[in-house]
């Protein structure tokens, strides 16, 4: 199968900080890969480096086959990130915020209407305004703008997040589906035992690097 991504002793500073210190990780397509690992570990980092967002100060890193150290924006239109704030817009209500990300890659109506269905905000809260929305119902919200973007890759930053359990229930079968549909999923968790999404593997940080890579049987690739 094709590496979505291969990240080969991949280097990211922040600042002066090195977030990571020699990442190497490769996910092939329809991949789901749990991230773990304690706070500072480097977690949300990887997913940003993947999406593109920080340069890579030392090592190679491909993405959707493209080298991010020579263009990372050409995998921008491919990338469903979501991340710790919503990247919604507060003043604008569900179904505006939807229409804006789905037009980024020309969905229909239709479809911007099946999203904002399947995430259980139609009816009266989809003309509701973003801050006026719970903190499950934003996640909700930006759930739904993710699925209309019709990503390959999916980067997920503790996607159970301020939801409750029909929520992480709708989001789990979410990320299995889209893994059946032929899309990537790369997804942060600090409980990845409450995830009932059938994780392929488990990567675990420290320090800045991957210490184990141990797949979904119990066996892995003994990576240090």
């Amino acid at each position: 199968m094709n590496d979505v991504i291969d990240l080969r002793e991949a280097v990211v500073t922040l600042g002066k900080f090195p977030a990571l210190t020699g990442v190497t990780l490769k996910v092939t397509q329809g991949e789901i890969v749990t991230v773990c690992g304690p706070n500072g570990a480097g977690k949300s980092t990887l997913l940003n480096l993947c999406a593109g967002l920080l340069p890579v100060r030392e090592g190679s890193a491909y993405v959707l086959g493209e080298n991010l150290r020579e263009n990372r924006r050409a995998i921008r239109q491919d990338i469903g990130l979501l991340g710790h704030k919503s990247g919604l817009y507060d003043d604008l209500t569900v179904e505006e915020n939807v229409t804006f990300w789905g037009s980024m890659v020309r969905a229909g109506n239709d479809e911007i209407a099946e999203a904002i269905k399947f995430m259980g905000l139609d009816g009266r809260l989809r003309k509701v305004l973003v801050r006026q929305l719970s903190a499950g119902q934003r996640r909700r919200a930006s759930f739904a703008s993710l699925v209309v973007q019709r990503p390959s890759l999916w980067l997920l930053d503790e996607p159970h997040a301020a939801l409750d359990t029909d929520g992480r229930d709708l989001v789990d079968g979410l990320i299995q589906e889209a893994a059946a549909s032929g899309a990537t999923v790369l997804l942060v968790s600090h409980a990845p035992k409450e995830l009932s999404s059938p994780s392929g593997r488990f990567v675990t940080l420290a320090g800045g690097r991957v210490t184990s890579d141990i797949n979904n049987e119990g066996s892995g690739d003994g990576v240090s």
